[in-house]
Formats: structure tokens, sequence, C-alpha cells
């Protein structure tokens, strides 16, 4: 509150006024008759009563109207201020709410610990979440008769949580269902959701609204804008991260050893000069400090969120393992060595406090270790000039997918072999023998994925080797009629799908129609043949691409859409339950299931299960005769499968735990876009008031008037 407004409030204390004027009051003395009073002259009477309040009913008017004017005086001051948009000429607006539900927004505004612990749910300051879910509905409750409403959550992977409407009593609704999850920052899906969803609506203006605090784990992307035809505006400053933090992003057990990793946001770009944040920004979110740069970071910023911190295993109450944190750690796998006989349900925590409280601690689960992926590639002919391993190898290991690569020199013979990988990629086999299809196809029946590449030596195949049932049909070679693949086609692969447009292969395989029935062709090539297509088989999946790997046959090993046809292998190869671990957002796929049930453990800080109501159940959906589930909160998880119960965990993503911002543009802060109004003004009500408090004081004073001479003539 400003010095004038409460100097405008000070006028409250002038109710002393009417107190003092009708104690002050003086009436005639009350006259008793005296009989021997008659024969004295009479003379002015002294005794007066000054102390009692009378007229009760006019000094509180008078009290009420000396207040309203002190309230009549403030309010002009007062500002109770809510979101607002700016419309042009006052038209009818089409707006896209975009809400990040990620786990960087639990963080506190001012974003630190106080007194080294964590700012927990009983704080009074909201989160950067509860504030962006308070702005949104001060935007919903200013939108008018006419204006279409969306709302789109942020949360990888970017979900639309309500198409445009006109009806604005269910954007409400939508709002009031939002909720915080654990996962990971999409702004540039949500903002292209959003995008697409204002696209054809009758509005001449159209607008996207981001409240998000803008840490998707790449600060060095390009700034934030919005489009000629959609405006993009990012109203609050006061949700832009900051602070430091650090979680549990992976804690698995192995014998008596717990291997926990931690990762700790880096220190301050603008603090640390401008030569690290060139180097970061060229680095990528995870790039290390530049040399020497930890000690001048830490000293702009004050001490690093790894200071004085310590990593423990807790079994309920007892901590079973402690060790220290190195105050410059970014990045690192801790090991503690457990005591015999530890019970099974264990939890790793960090002690003291940072911006984000919920990433502080994770269970401890036995087995979870990395995604194992065998890889059957021949070096001879899928070498580089450069030399190293094959390109496959080379880019799994870039993408850095939390898996494991293991190259085999065949495919194995035997389910049991199969059993410990979750997914297999094999690069131009000359078919399998009848043993070798056999195994293949129970593995894969049982949730593994496959990936077959097919090229020269595929068609080769020697009399007895064959691809059934994994590839149905004959595979021939032939020289490529046409170049490239369609990209409209190969949606699946992403954004880099368009890099394959100028493929020009020495030859491709061919198949037959029986290899696309029952199957999805997920690209074609530019004459409507297939490029890649995935079969399911089972509880399994089978992808085969017509092109192999070497590159002497093509460079599609080479381009960046490779690179994300193995990122959605292994994604499908995790979603299957080939992992214990799964990062908040992503899917659980149960092909093949019937009966699928999956729950959320609640434990307590300590790690025990809260009562009997330490379960939730987590909706299944049913998405092209496909069960997913997709688990928002990092934690414990059980999975019954078609009556088979198995433990799973959910981290949360590495890189929400960068909280450094991107950059938003000058466009997307215009005040002509909107800003914050007056919700209230409580004028015209005070001074109603003060009108008729003044008519009742007039009319008591009247009514008083008349008595008086009365008990005048009476007396």
């Amino acid at each position: 509150m400003s010095f004038v407004t409460l100097g405008a409030l000070l006028v409250a204390l002038l109710v002393g006024a009417p107190v003092a004027a009708h104690l002050l009051r003086r009436r005639r003395a009350e006259e008793r008759p005296f009989p021997p009073a008659r024969l004295v002259p009479p003379t002015p009477p002294t005794a007066r009563r000054r102390s009692l309040l009378e007229d009760r009913a006019l000094f509180a008017t008078r009290a009420v109207s000396v207040i309203a004017l002190a309230v009549l005086g403030a309010t002009p001051l007062l500002r109770c201020s809510h979101l607002s948009l700016s419309r042009r000429a006052g038209a009818s607006v089409a707006l896209a709410i975009v809400v990040d539900d990620s786990l960087s927004m639990r963080a506190r505004p001012d974003g630190a610990a106080r007194d080294g612990r964590s700012i927990d749910a009983s704080s009074h300051a909201p989160s950067r979440f509860e504030r962006a879910l308070t702005a949104a509905h001060e935007l919903a409750s200013g939108l008018a008769p006419g204006d279409a409403a969306a709302l789109v959550l942020a949360g990888a992977p970017a979900r639309v949580a309500l198409a445009s409407t006109t009806n604005l009593a269910a954007v409400d609704e939508a709002l009031a269902a939002v909720a915080p999850s654990d996962r990971a920052t999409d702004i540039d899906g949500a903002l292209a959701l959003a995008r697409d969803l204002l696209r054809g609506l009758p509005q001449s203006d159209k607008r996207i609204v981001l409240l998000s605090d803008l840490a998707d784990g790449t600060p060095g992307a390009p700034p934030i804008s919005g489009t000629p035809d959609i405006a993009t505006w990012v109203p609050l400053q006061e949700l832009e991260a900051a602070g430091q933090d650090c979680g549990i992003v992976r804690a698995d057990r192995s014998g008596q050893k717990a291997r926990v990793r931690v990762v700790c946001t880096a220190a301050s770009t603008a603090a640390r000069g401008p030569d690290v944040a060139v180097a970061q920004r060229d680095g990528g979110a995870d790039a290390p400090p530049a040399a020497g740069s930890s000690a001048a970071g830490a000293s702009a910023t004050g001490a690093s969120a790894a200071a004085g911190r310590s990593l423990e295993v807790r079994a309920g109450d007892a901590v079973l393992g402690k060790v220290a944190l190195d105050p410059a750690l970014r990045a690192e796998e801790l090991s503690i060595d457990l005591p015999a006989g530890a019970p099974e349900i264990l939890i790793a925590a960090l002690t003291g406090g940072d911006a984000i409280a919920e990433d502080d601690r994770a269970p401890i689960i036995s087995a979870g270790g990395p995604l194992s992926i065998a890889v059957v590639v021949d070096p001879a002919t899928t070498h580089v000039e450069t030399g190293g391993p094959p390109p496959l190898e080379q880019a799994l290991s870039a993408l850095d997918l939390d898996a494991q690569i293991r190259p085999l020199p065949s495919v194995p013979e035997h389910a049991d072999e199969l059993a410990a990988h979750a997914g297999l990629i094999v690069d131009d086999a000359p078919g399998f023998t009848p043993e070798v299809r056999r195994s293949l196809a129970a593995w894969v029946e049982r949730g593994g994925v496959a990936l077959l590449t097919l090229g020269q030596r595929a068609a080769a195949a020697p009399l007895g080797a064959g691809f059934e049932p994994l590839v149905p049909g004959v595979v021939r070679w032939s020289a490529s009629p046409v170049p490239g693949v369609d990209p409209a086609t190969a949606g699946w692969l992403g954004p880099s799908a368009p890099g394959l447009a100028d493929v020009a292969p020495r030859g491709r395989a061919t198949l037959g129609a029986e290899a696309s029935e029952g199957a999805e062709v997920l690209a074609r090539w530019a004459d409507g043949a297939p490029f890649l297509v995935r079969r399911p088989l089972g509880r399994g999946v089978v992808l085969f691409m017509t092109l192999p790997l070497g590159t002497e046959e093509s460079d599609v090993a080479l381009r960046p859409a490779f690179l994300s046809l193995l990122d959605g292998f292994v994604g499908a190869a995790r979603a299957r339950g080939g992992a214990r671990r799964l990062a908040a957002g992503e899917l659980w796929t149960f092909d093949g299931y019937h009966d699928v049930k999956v729950e959320r453990v609640r434990v307590d800080r300590d790690g025990a299960p809260q009562g009997s109501r330490s379960r939730e159940a987590l909706p299944v959906a049913e998405v092209e005769r496909r069960l997913r589930v997709s688990p928002p909160l990092a934690g414990l998880y059980e999975l019954t499968l078609d009556g088979e119960r198995s433990t799973r965990v959910v981290s949360v993503p590495e890189r929400e735990i960068d909280l450094r911002p991107r950059r938003v543009a000058e466009s997307a802060r215009a005040a002509e876009l909107g800003g914050m109004a007056a919700s209230i003004d409580g004028s015209p009500y005070v001074a109603l008031l003060l009108l008729l408090l003044l008519a009742v004081e007039l009319l008591l004073r009247a009514i008083g008037g008349r008595q008086e001479p009365a008990e005048g003539q009476a007396s």
C-alpha cells in the first residue's frame, strides 16, 4: 500500500469528531420539583450532564459517514488488478490460452528455499503454475459473447485441453481440471497446436497467450514470437524462470549398491558473462560450463544449488547411506553402498532446499538400468571414411536416449538370449533361418520391438532363409525409379521429414502387397511405394525400411530424419515395457493386453506408503485400438497386465531442471496486446451510500428538533 493511499484511509480517524461533539453537547439541566424552592427566588441551573452519549442513531450515522468519506477518498488510489486483453476497436477475439503445466512451473516466484528448507505446498506464496492458472481464469472472465477460446497445455507432449469454442462456461470447466505435473516443457509444440486451433475461425483478431516460465531446456532457441496472422502474447514476466535447482532424475539399485543420477541447474548465463552464454548456447542445454567459469558463476550468483547439500538413501526414518554433493556439480551419477538386509522400498533424497521441492526425492528400484538395444550391423558395409563405429551406433550414442547399445555379431537363435533386450536393429540381413525366425517372432509377440532394414543382401537370401512372419512376402532389389521420399506421408519422422525429399539411392527394396496388409505405412517413396512400415505382431511391433544403412547405397544414415527414426524406435521399445523407468509424460503402450491397470503408489517423504489411500488409479485410454497410459507425475507405479503385476518408476525429465528461460521477442510483450486492468471501482457505490447517510442524518435531526420543543413545553 502506498503512502498516499494510507493517508487517504487515515481520514477515517476523524470518526472521533462526532464522538467529541456528542459528548460535549450541552443541554438544559433536568428539573426536579421541590416544594420549598417556591419560597426562594429562582436562579439559573449550574449542574449539567456532559459525559453521556445521547442520540445514538445520529451519532452512528455521522460516524459511518466519516468512514465512507475516507473510503471514497482512497478508492481511486486502490488497485485490485487482473490480466486483461486489449481489443481492437471492440471486435470479437479468438483466443488460445497456453498454460505450462510442466515440472519447472512448480517453483515459487522467489525461486528459493528459506532457512535451508524447501518451500512446500503449505507456503502461502503461490507457485508459478498457480499464478499462471489464476491469470488464465482472469482472461477467461474477460471474454464476451462472440469470443472464441481454446486451452492448450505446454507440458510435453503438448495437449489440447479444450478445442476452440464459444461456450465460455466450458473454458472455466477446462481450467478447473488442469493440474500440475512433472512433465518436460514443449513450448514450440504447444504454440503450434494453438495456431492450428485458431486458424479458420471467423474472428479477425486471433491471439495466443503463453503463460509459462519459458524454461524448456533450450535457452538458445529462437525468441518466442507470433506470426503475421496470429499474435503471440507473453504477458507475465513474473513467471520467467529463475533460481537454482537440483533434482534426482534416476535412482537404480543393483545388489548392495544404489546408483543415483543428480542434475543441478547451471549458473545464470547473465551473471557468468557473454562468453559463457555463447558457449552454452552453442553446446545446447546440457553443455558443461566452460573451464574456470564455475567459480565465477558461483561468486556472481551466490552459492550453487549443490553447495552444502547431501544425497541420502532412506528406508522409512532410517538413513542407510549418505554422500555429500560437490558444490560445482552439474550432472553426476553418485554411488552409495547399502547395508545387508536393506528393505525393498528405498527412497533417494536430497537434503536442504532449492527452487523445486518435488524433484528432490525419487524411489529406488532394482533392475531399473538403461534400456537395452541390440544392434546387428556388418561394419564392412556400413563403415564411414573417418573411422569409428558404424553410423547406427554413433547415432544412438549421440541421441543420449538413456539406452545401452549392445552390438551383436548375429541375431540370437534362442528366445532366452533375446529376452534381455527391449529392442533389436538388424541392418540388411541375408534372411533368417527358421530357428531364428521362430525366436524373433516369439520375442516380438511378448512385447519386443524390431527394426529391420532391407537391402541387396536381404533380396539375395539363400534357400530356406527369409523374413516370415516378420515381413510377409518376397523382398526384391532394384534400381530406384524415382528419387526422394514424399514428406507429406512421413509425418511420423517429425520436422526432419522434408530432409528425405532429395534422397537418391542407388537402389531400393520392393515388397509385395501382402507386406502392407494389416500394417501402417509410416512413409512412402515419391512414387507411393512403402519406405517405412510398422507392423504389429502380438504385443510387439516390427518396423522395416526398404533401404539399408550402408553409406554406399545412400546417405540416409547421415541425415537428421534417421535420428528421428531411431528416437521413435527407442521410444516404442521403452513404451512397451522394455524399461522399468519412464520419464513423466511419456506413454506406456500395451498392445495385445486386454486387462490393464496402472496405479501410482503414493509414498510419504520417508518412503512409506500413505495408508489406505496410497494408490491412485490412472485412466487407460484406447487410441486406434491400442491401450495407452501417460503418467503425469514422477514416482512409483504398479502395473497389472492381464493379472501379472510389475513395478515401474516414472522419473522427472533431466532437461526440465535447466531453469534458463528462452528469449521473448519485443512484439510478444507489446502493450497493445493487453495488460493489467483495474477490476473494481467502488466510488459510485460509496458516493451513493454517502447520499443515503446524509438523508438519514437530516431525517434524524428533524425528528430530534420536534421532540425538544415538546419536552420544553411539557416541563
